[in-house]
């Protein structure tokens, strides 16, 4: 059986090992939501505290050229195209996930106005199936939402498809869609493919080129550690960049925002999808995790992210065996950088372990989820946590009131 000393042996030999001292993680935390929220670089609040005190409180407006904020967008969306296998200027930075998705579902209904049929998976993140509901709403009952079960996706695309609409992890149980297969048999179909990335994205290697994707859209404040509420991305595969006409047509782009002239023409290429004006204190936040996030290796990060992962589910069947359900796939290479348990206590359970210092998180109406992200965490980390939650299986340290009690966030 592992010991903690293999864990300790495990991470002494860690390539990843040094980025962990680039984080500013409480000493007496672990922390496994990294998926949910990305941990404080350590090299933020000097970015940020210089932009406010130099860039903003002393050179003002001028900044927008001297210090290029209005390059922001793009460049930070340069970057993250290195992340997840896209090509310099097909990335931007922008708006909230929620936005970009209206966005590009919009765009790409139109470049196929034959269809009718969005399709998603019933596993799907729930705000990307309101927003697809809002905006199908919008279209007059011309077109239709279905929703299928995860393993039944492939075969429910047809000539009906327009667009098929996936979160490349389902946030739930981490299982992994395979994103070249899903847009080899949409392609296959006639339809297109938007993937949300918002759990993937630094976590794992994603190759959007190499399996042809059309769009994606992403969030900066999980694996890119931008800081809550960080600024979204999204992708535009180039060949279809000059038909995309976006619907919300908001004067950053306009082929010349500068220009004020009162009727709107799309700028070129992937600018046409910004909106308002960039919001710089964000933007520059998560360009720190991102260019951070770029000094890893994303192949060993993807080979630490699987062997956490492996580790803890290996512990909690030792330690924890008969008491939790595995809710997310045994096999590494299939789930994303999360693994997930099942309890019908496991909102208690999950505040029970935070009050011991062991940051998870909790998703209706049963799981237990614990995210793995290999930039800070430790083997020895997990070896902890797993034994901080059999103590609480075990004396049932969970069925305290207080732990009970819901908050607004869980």
């Amino acid at each position: 059986m592992l010991t903690r000393n293999d864990c300790a042996r495990h991470d002494a030999g860690d390539p990843l090992a040094g980025f962990r001292e680039r984080f500013a993680l409480p000493p007496d935390v672990i922390y496994l939501d990294g998926n949910s929220l990305g941990a404080l670089p350590r090299d933020t609040p000097a970015r940020v505290a210089a932009l406010i005190e130099t860039e903003w409180g002393r050179d003002l407006i001028t900044s927008w050229n001297r210090h290029a904020w209005i390059e922001l967008p793009a460049r930070l969306g340069d970057k993250i195209a290195r992340l997840i296998g896209a090509a310099p200027g097909e990335v931007a930075v922008a708006d909230s996930t929620s936005v970009n998705l209206f966005k590009l579902l919009s765009g790409a209904l139109d470049l196929v106005p034959e269809r009718r049929v969005v399709l998603s998976d019933t596993g799907n993140f729930p705000t990307d199936l309101y927003v697809a509901q809002g905006l199908l709403g919008l279209r007059c009952g011309r077109l239709a939402l279905r929703t299928v079960e995860e393993t039944a996706l492939i075969d429910a695309i047809d000539g009906e498809t327009a667009v098929v609409l996936l979160t490349q992890v389902n946030y739930r149980t981490g299982r992994l869609h395979d994103l070249h297969d899903v847009t080899a048999a949409a392609h296959r179909a006639g339809a297109l493919v938007l993937w949300d990335l918002s759990h993937s994205a630094g976590a794992l290697p994603v190759a959007l080129n190499a399996a042809g994707a059309d769009f994606a859209v992403g969030c900066g404040y999980k694996y890119l550690n931008g800081g809550p509420g960080a600024p979204a991305f999204l992708f535009v595969a180039g060949r279809h960049q000059e038909r995309l006409r976006p619907p919300l047509s908001g004067w950053m782009g306009h082929e010349a925002p500068f220009a004020f002239d009162p009727d709107y023409r799309p700028a070129r290429g992937i600018a046409r999808q910004l909106c308002g004006t960039p919001a710089i204190l964000s933007l520059a936040a998560l360009e720190v995790g991102v260019d951070l996030m770029l000094e890893a290796d994303l192949g060993a990060l993807r080979t630490k992210s699987m062997a956490l992962g492996a580790l803890f589910v290996d512990l909690v069947e030792q330690r924890c065996a008969g008491v939790l359900t595995l809710a997310s796939p045994r096999d590494p290479a299939a789930r994303g950088s999360q693994v997930s348990l099942r309890h019908p206590h496991g909102y208690a359970i999950v505040q029970a372990l935070i009050a011991r210092g062991v940051i998870a998180d909790f998703r209706a109406p049963d799981i237990l989820r614990f995210g793995f992200a290999p930039l800070y965490l430790r083997h020895v980390d997990v070896w902890d946590a797993v034994a901080q939650l059999a103590d609480i299986m075990q004396s049932r340290a969970w069925d305290k009131p207080e732990f009970h009690r819901r908050a607004a966030v869980t």
